[in-house]
């Protein structure tokens, strides 16, 4: 079928702007996973799934299902879509949001067109994407894929003491259906870049044939607490200088090995301004596309390590955080994407995903791609996020015509 249907893009931008208001208190928006705020969020997003006709499940990690079958596609694997509706502290309201309210409008403008899809079609909504109350981010869609037990996430307990479990409980979004009870055709997740290629390309949408590989890990350095004015450069034990000699050496090789490194954590013990610092905490966050690339930066880090414990005469430890291998997308989806784009009259580029999405652990189970659309200046993880309403609606017609396609293949 050959389809060029259109959402309808008042109730659709109402929609995501209802959304962003929905946690905000004063200027500020933030829905941590399993939170009151994050409830309120979920309320809405059940209410809109209801509206467009669609039966809604709960697993029992959170994760929350909007299914529209029929009786000639029952037995049929979906197709899926959708992202997280939860934030970071402070945050923008798209990134997630976009795709879950996109997916809805999708479904109900197929609908309401008569359109008779060859296997239901799923909207999910993951929990924990974000990973700021729990650890680690991308919780909901990794226990969904199998690579994270339910009662393992159940268990986690956040930054503020509560466990995981119990709060969904309190919320009223712990489900009865076990994580993967739907075995998903395809699933195509439809996203802010949260970077800044596209806009700066001016190009509306991008096809996301690949997502960088993600290595975290927290480094402790351990010098020795002294006095700030009688104690000698030269006969120091100095944990803050020792970390700052590190930071300097994770980012300047990043820029040099097409790599991106972050330190976004650090603390200092006893962090007094006339103290040398006893102890540095602080994370590393290096990410590449190209997983013998990320070892190679990993080992690099390492050997600096040892070396700075010998020169800064400290001893240092690490702690792996999280470590994800970059993911290449399904090549015959990211067609289907630069396809759809062409229908629209669109220019449409591939591009790599920089930024860990749900889509990297449901490629684990099934055929997935992404779709992007700019982000004005870069700008995520920030109150200041923004896409332009007709990128927005460009991306949530290419993300139909996709789903289509998918809908009817065999």
């Amino acid at each position: 079928m050959s389809i060029k249907l259109s959402i309808n893009e008042e109730r659709f931008l109402s929609r995501l702007k209802e959304l962003g208001q929905t946690g905000r208190e004063g200027d500020k928006l933030t829905r941590l996973a399993a939170s009151d705020t994050d409830k309120a969020g979920r309320d809405a997003v059940v209410a809109w799934m209801k509206d467009a006709g669609l039966e809604v499940k709960i697993d029992r990690i959170g994760n929350l299902f909007g299914i529209w079958s029929n009786r000639e596609n029952e037995g049929q694997s979906p197709v899926m879509t959708g992202s997280h509706i939860d934030t970071v502290i402070n945050a923008g309201i798209y990134d997630g949001c976009y795709g879950v309210i996109a997916g809805i409008e999708v479904i109900d403008a197929l609908r309401s067109n008569g359109f008779v899809p060859s296997r239901p079609i799923v909207v999910g909504v993951f929990t924990n994407e974000e990973g700021v109350r729990y650890a680690p981010d991308m919780m909901g869609s990794l226990v969904y894929a199998g690579d994270l037990s339910a009662d393992e996430a159940l268990s986690t307990v956040g930054t503020d003491g509560t466990v995981l479990g119990e709060e969904l409980k309190r919320i009223g979004y712990y489900g009865s259906e076990e994580p993967g009870f739907l075995k998903p055709h395809s699933f195509i997740e439809l996203h802010i870049e949260q970077g800044p290629i596209l806009d700066s390309m001016k190009m509306p949408v991008g096809a996301v044939e690949n997502l960088q590989g993600i290595s975290w890990q927290r480094i402790t350095i351990e010098g020795v607490a002294n006095h700030a004015g009688t104690t000698p450069m030269a006969m120091r034990k100095d944990a803050g200088h020792a970390a700052a000699k590190v930071i300097s050496f994770v980012c300047d090789r990043a820029s040099s090995s097409n790599s991106v490194a972050t330190v976004g954590c650090i603390e200092f013990e006893p962090n007094a301004i006339n103290v040398i610092p006893s102890k540095a905490v602080f994370t590393v966050d290096l990410r590449n596309p190209n997983d013998e690339t990320l070892k190679k930066e990993e080992a690099a880090l390492a050997d600096y390590l040892k070396e700075i414990e010998v020169s800064k005469n400290v001893k240092i430890s690490t702690e792996r955080l999280v470590r994800f291998e970059p993911v290449i997308f399904d090549e015959s989806i990211v067609k289907l994407v630069e396809d759809a784009a062409r229908q629209h009259n669109l220019p449409c580029r591939r591009i790599t995903s920089g930024a860990g999405q749900d889509a990297q652990m449901m490629a684990r189970i099934c055929p997935t791609a992404m779709i992007f659309v700019p982000s004005v200046d870069g700008i995520s993880h920030n109150s200041k996020e923004f896409t332009l309403g007709p990128d927005l609606v460009a991306g949530a017609n290419v993300l139909m015509n996709v789903i289509v396609k998918l809908a009817e293949s065999e």
